[in-house]
C-alpha cells in the first residue's frame, strides 16, 4: 500500500469540497424558494452567486495541483442538506420555518469555514501560495456569510419564529 501525505488528504478534502459546494449551489433556489423572510429569501440569492464562483475557485486550485476538478462524495454535506429538507417540509407555513432554514443554513456555513480554514492551512504549508490565497478569499466570504445570517435571525427570523401560527 503506499503512503499517504498531506498532498493526498489536501485533495481528498479538496474534492469533498467541491462535492459539497456543488450540491449547496442545488439546494440554495429551492431554500429561497422556501423562506418566507424577504431578507432571508435575498441572503440565499446572494450566497448562490458566491457559490458559483466559490466552485470557480475550486477549479482553480484543482489546475494549480494538476488534477482534475472531480468530487467526492461528501456524507457530511449530505446529512446537513438532509436536515434541512426535513425543516422545510416539518415546518413549512409556520412561523419558525425561517429560524429552522437559518439554522440549518449556519450549519452548512460552520461546515464550509472548516474545510476552507483547513484547506487554506495545508495549501500554505505546502507551498502553494496562490491555493491559499484562492482558499483564502472563499473563507471570508463563509465567514461573512455566517455573520450576515446571524443579523438577520436577530434582527426579525428569531422573534418571528416565537408568534403563535396565523
Amino acid at each position: 500500500m503506499a503512503t499517504k501525505t498531506l498532498d493526498n488528504l489536501f485533495y481528498d478534502t479538496l474534492r469533498d469540497i467541491y462535492y459539497a459546494e456543488r450540491k449547496i449551489l442545488k439546494s440554495l433556489p429551492k431554500m429561497a424558494r422556501a423562506a418566507q423572510a424577504p431578507e432571508l429569501k435575498a441572503a440565499f440569492e446572494k450566497h448562490e452567486a458566491q457559490t458559483e464562483g466559490q466552485i470557480e475557485r475550486l477549479q482553480q486550485v484543482f489546475e494549480i495541483i494538476g488534477k482534475a476538478a472531480r468530487g467526492k462524495t461528501c456524507d457530511a454535506i449530505e446529512g446537513i442538506l438532509a436536515e434541512g429538507e426535513e425543516i422545510m417540509e416539518e415546518y413549512e407555513g409556520n412561523p419558525a420555518l425561517d429560524a429552522g432554514l437559518l439554522a440549518a443554513a449556519q450549519a452548512v456555513e460552520h461546515y464550509e469555514i472548516t474545510r476552507y480554514g483547513t484547506l487554506k492551512r495545508w495549501a500554505t504549508v505546502l507551498g502553494l501560495k496562490d491555493a491559499a490565497r484562492l482558499l483564502e478569499q472563499t473563507l471570508e466570504e463563509e465567514s461573512q456569510t455566517d455573520e450576515d445570517l446571524t443579523t438577520i435571525a436577530d434582527a426579525a427570523v428569531n422573534a418571528e419564529a416565537l408568534k403563535p401560527a396565523a
